[in-house]
This record gives C-alpha cells, structure tokens and sequence, in this order.
C-alpha cells in the first residue's frame, strides 16, 4: 500500500514537472500581452504598454520587459510610469490546464515613477482607477482566454520617485531605493502598506500602516494611517532648499500620519541636530526638539501649526501659524513666544542665525523672553520681533574692558571688576540687568534696533546696527556712564552720552570713538548753545585723549 501511493505521489510530482517544464517550453506567454495590457489598463484608467511577456517558473508566473504607463493628459504626454522589468504572480495550475491567466501579484524592479502637483493642487496620480484612459486600452477583437486580476500583493523594488510641477522640466526632486509593498489591494476596504526609502544624504523614511478604501473620484483623496519615523534627513541635500539660502541640518521624526477627504493630520516629534538657518551662520551645538499637531490641505495647499512646543535645553517656547505649499519652496507665517527661558541653555543656538558670544565668553546666568515672527519661504526666512535679557551675567568678558579703550579712562576696567562694585561678577565678567532690542534676522545680515543695555557697574548703553554675513559689526552706540564712572580721570561726558561705534566680529569685537557723531554734537551745540558747546568741547578733549587744562 505504502509502495503504490509512493508510486502514484511521484507519477503527480513528476507529472507537474513535465506539465511546468512544456509550460516553460513550448507556451507562448506574448499571447497573453493584450490581455494585460487591457487589464491593468481598465484598472488603473490609463493607456499601458508592455513588451515582451515570458514564463519565469523561478519567480512564479510571468516576466514583462519594458513596462509604460501613460500619463494623465492634462499633465503632458511623458510616461507616469516606466519600468524595465516586471514581474506578474499567477495561478499556474489554471495557465497549464486551461490556458487561463489569474493575476495574483505584480512585481516592479528599478522603476520610475513621476509625480507632478499643479499650481490648482491636483496631481497627477488623483485620475488613477478612473475609466477615462481605459477604452483605448481594451482589444475590440475579444479576448483569446480567460483572465482575471485579484492583486494579493504590489511592490515596487528600489524604485526612484521624480517629484515636480507640470511644464517644468530638470528641476525635479529626486528621492531614490523606494521600497513599496502593498497586500491585498482593495476597492471597498482597507489594506495594509509599508514604505521604505532613502532620503539624499544617507537618511531614511518608513511608513507602516493602512489605507482605503481606493477613491473612485481622485486617488490621492484615499484614506490612510500610518506611523512614520524618519532619521537623519539631510534638509540641504533634499532638494527642497536652495543651496545659498544656508540653511542646513539633521532632521529626526517619530510621529502619526492620518488623511481623510483631502486634509492631513500629522503629529509627533521633530528633532533637529546641528541645525543652521542662515549664510554664514554655524550649526547649534545642542539639538531642538518640537513636539507638534498640524493640519493640512491638500486642495488649498495650506496649513495650520495647531500646536509647537520647541524645547532647547530646559528653554520652552511656543510656535503657532499657518503655512503653504503652492510655490518652489515652503512659505511659513509663524509666531514664536517664550517666557523666562534660561538664557544658559539658549547660548548653544545662537550661531544657527549667525550669533555669537565674543571669543571666550559665556552667559552663565539669565533669562530671555521672546516675542518673534518668522515668515517667508523656508529657504529664505526672516525672523523678527522684540527680545529681552534680564538678570544675566557674561562670564569671559569684560565690558568695562571694552568702554576704557575709548578714551583716557584710567581705571574703569578695574572698577568694573572690582568685588566692591554694586553688580559686580567677579574680574572679566559682566552682569546685565537688563538688555531688550529688536531684532530682524535675515539671510544677509542680522538688524539690530532699540538696543538698550543696562549693566548696574557701568551705566547704560543704547544704540543699533547690524551683523552681516560673516559676522562683522557695525554697531552705532551711546553710553551713558553712571556713579564714579561718569567723571573718571579727564573725561566729562556730555548729556546725552559718549558716541561709540562696535566694529570687529562678534568673537572679537572693537570699540573705538565715533568722531563723526562727537563732533557733529559739538558743533550742533556751538549754533544752539555756546555754553554748552564749551562743556561738549571739553568733553571730547576727554574721550579723545586731549590736553588737560
């Protein structure tokens, strides 16, 4: 018994063998090439092309050479689609016995994909499933065998996704090895799906999650959800920024994906490492973390930051506004607003936007409110608005250092670092009260208005100018000495205070007298007052070394 069901098992397996090698053999798959090319034209709604059609019993059913799929016509008559090899899962039982094709699985090496969004925010994938491109696709001859399409699985194998506007050639976004799998494809229920890529750079993007079912109006309306994670995102190398804008940095994001009649919902954390925003600026030494909600649009290309929290250190701020996505790059018409933040944890970022300490200095106390907008495209943004330091000490610099170089003012340094003096830090340090300005940060240079600084060992400073690129300063700037101070050694200053420009770097800056303005007040005093004008005369005898009398 045992002998003849052995006998009767091997006389089926090799029976099948036979069956598979003469399907191998002697079966002209290319007779199949219409059907297909109606099939999956009828379902995608668009004209398919295919070449030549073989037999791979390797891989479970048929190999495609050369695979086109065309184009909505609306965006332009290049291919949406176009492959070199793909690869068709089958029931292969029913292809032996009956010459019929059951469709199970396709399969895309190496493809081109080719994505357009027009200035309306349709794409040009919205059409697929529609009935508009099939009707040229489909034999009016009738049909040479049986054949039906249940798609248990899609993939796309290392696939390159050209992203841009119609019209607008060779400046497409170039996203390559795109890893796709979809199961069990659907028109009236969900399906599960899974993403994997490269991002430029050597970063990656996965997404995991569900969607459906399939619009039948406009694809990209489809429902889903999803989990993302993406690490180590190169923002210069996306192709999204302009490479003179400066801005540069690693972007980390763990977070939620859900889309439903048009409008996306997206919230999670983004972490930013080494990030710089302007020309000539550096990267942060310390990373920026947002936890956020946003809504999105896809029809009005526009969206809402329902909610930022962007921490750096122990710092919390608080980001709100809306942004498009119409043009070349990302407009953001934002508000960033923080309250007694420590200013200790904030000094890292400063050279993101092209500020810095000068060399050696630290702040080691302090804290910093901040009231400031941030708009434009994001390759090109410009942050301003009001800030305001309070109770800070600059460790490493000495200001009184600084002012004594404008004149003959024998001991000012020392009694800036003198433990006896109110507000004093200790030598080579210096405590702010208060220091508010307003600030324009812009990707040429950095605008510094209202400058107001009131160190209590010193007196007060009041003054603007600005940062350039590089980091050189032209700063225009009056000091107002106060105690002692005012009267030290020749100097007597006149009322509105003692003119000063900051020249140099922000690792190294200069302060030197601004005769120009000293003079202008001399003589603005001769026409006004003569009395006056003896005492400004006197003064700038002082500050600019003069003859003692």
């Amino acid at each position: 018994m045992k002998k003849t069901l052995l006998v009767a098992v091997s006389a089926v397996a090799g029976f099948v063998v036979v069956a598979l090698l003469g399907l191998w053999l002697f079966l002209d798959a290319n007779q199949f090439r219409p059907q297909l090319e109606a099939a999956m034209g009828g379902a995608l709604g668009r004209k398919v092309s295919i070449g030549r059609v073989k037999v791979a019993l390797l891989s479970g059913g048929l190999a495609i050479d050369d695979l086109s799929i065309a184009d909505d016509p609306a965006f332009g008559t290049a291919p949406f689609v176009t492959a070199k090899a793909v690869s068709v899962g089958v029931d292969l039982m029913p292809l032996i016995f009956s010459r019929s094709l059951h469709v199970k699985s396709f399969r895309l090496d190496n493809p081109q994909v080719v994505l357009l969004n027009s200035s309306s925010g349709q794409w040009n994938f919205s059409g697929l499933g529609g009935q508009g491109g099939a009707s040229s696709n489909v034999p009016s001859g009738g049909s040479t065998a049986a054949m039906s399409v249940v798609i248990q699985k899609l993939e796309i194998a290392r696939g390159r996704i050209l992203v841009g506007t119609p019209g607008v050639r060779g400046k497409e976004r170039v996203y390559d090895n795109l890893n796709l799998e979809v199961s069990d494809l659907s028109l009236t229920s969900q399906f599960p799906f899974r993403v994997r890529a490269k991002t430029p750079g050597g970063g990656t993007v996965a997404l995991d999650g569900k969607a459906g079912p399939l619009s039948a109006t406009d694809a990209a309306d489809t429902p889903f959800q999803a989990t993302a994670e993406v690490s180590h995102l190169d923002v210069a190398s996306t192709g999204f920024i302009d490479p003179a804008s400066g801005l540069e940095g690693l972007i980390d994001f763990k977070g939620s994906l859900a889309s439903e009649a048009g409008r996306l919902r997206s919230k999670g954390a983004v972490k930013a490492t080494g990030i710089q925003l302007v020309p000539g600026g550096k990267p942060a030494r310390v990373p920026i973390t947002i936890d956020y909600a946003s809504e999105y649009s896809r029809k009005a290309k526009a969206g809402v930051m329902k909610q930022a929290d962007v921490h750096i250190g122990k710092a919390v701020a608080h980001l709100t506004g809306d942004y498009k996505t119409g043009g070349e790059a990302i407009a953001m018409r934002l508000k960033l607003v923080g309250e007694g933040m420590p200013a200790p944890d904030l000094e890292a970022t400063l050279p993101a936007i092209g500020m810095t300490l000068p060399s050696g200095a630290s702040l080691t106390q302090g804290t910093l409110d901040v009231n400031l907008t941030i708009s434009g495209p994001v390759d090109r943004l410009i942050i301003s608005g009001p800030i305001t330091l309070a109770n800070a000490t600059v460790a490493g610099f000495d200001l009184g250092g600084k002012l004594s170089a404008l004149a003959s003012l024998p001991g000012l340094a020392t009694r800036a670092g003198n433990p006896g003096d109110p507000g004093n830090a200790g030598s080579g340090a210096t405590v702010i009260q208060t220091l508010a300005a307003t600030l324009r940060v812009a990707p040429d240079d950095i605008r510094i208005d209202n400058l107001n600084l009131i160190a209590p060992a010193l007196g007060a400073l009041t003054g603007g100018g600005t940062i350039d690129a590089k980091g050189n300063l032209d700063l225009k700037m009056l000091v107002k000495l106060t105690g002692q101070l005012a009267s030290v050694g020749s100097l007597r200053q006149p009322a509105g205070g003692l003119p000063f420009r900051i020249q140099g770097t922000t690792a190294n800056p200069i302060f030197v007298p601004d005769v120009g303005r000293a003079v202008g007040d001399a003589v603005g005093g001769l026409v006004k007052d003569p009395e006056s004008a003896k005492k400004a005369v006197k003064a700038l005898g002082g500050l600019f070394g003069g003859k003692k009398r």
